[in-house]
């Protein structure tokens, strides 16, 4: 059975949007192996409509030397959408039932499914109880406005997995969701 494992560049204030107007700066080579690392132990990518269109958009004119871009281009692609326009290699569209097609997409994946960015859909599936870890890399910065990774009335009950510097100031920490609702 598979695992829901939100992955997000994340701000001191929660927000998660726009990350490479405030993150580059930051953005070195240890965070660059590690994110790589993160994508070739995932099975699958599960995005909302947004982050879809954004990595779309961005990686499958793309290559590089380590890999990266082959691995997100083949892998299987997962995308919340009420339209059925999926023009990104290997991708399925969830329509309806998101929660119940998520459900049994855990089921049938046998690994890590990554969600990246995707903030609505990362808290639709969090009430759902359909998450089961976080991984954060904070960013030493507060960016005046943008959306937050947990919208009023979020709720969760989380237990430390790890945590750790990279060299360029932000810092990672990952969580294991034990309970979204109470």
């Amino acid at each position: 059975m598979g695992k829901l494992v939100v992955s997000e560049f994340m701000a001191l204030n929660g927000v998660i949007e726009a990350p490479e107007n405030w993150s580059l700066d930051y953005f070195g080579g240890d965070i660059a192996d590690f994110k790589l690392a993160e994508l070739r132990g995932s099975e699958a990518l599960l995005l909302g409509r947004t982050t879809y269109d954004a990595f779309a958009a961005a990686w499958p004119g793309r290559t590089d030397e380590t890999g990266f871009a082959d691995r997100i281009n083949t892998m299987p692609k997962y995308v919340v959408s009420s339209s059925d326009d999926a023009p990104w290699h290997n991708t399925t569209v969830i329509d309806a039932d998101v929660a119940g097609q998520v459900a049994k997409l855990k089921e049938r994946v046998p690994g890590d499914i990554m969600i990246n960015g995707s903030g609505r859909l990362v808290n639709g599936l969090l009430a759902k109880g359909l998450i089961d870890e976080l991984t954060l890399i904070v960013y030493p910065v507060v960016p005046p406005s943008g959306q937050k990774l947990f919208e009023d009335g979020s709720h969760a009950k989380l237990d430390h997995i790890e945590s750790r510097a990279f060299g360029s100031g932000p810092v990672l920490m990952r969580y294991q969701v034990r309970s979204a609702v109470e």
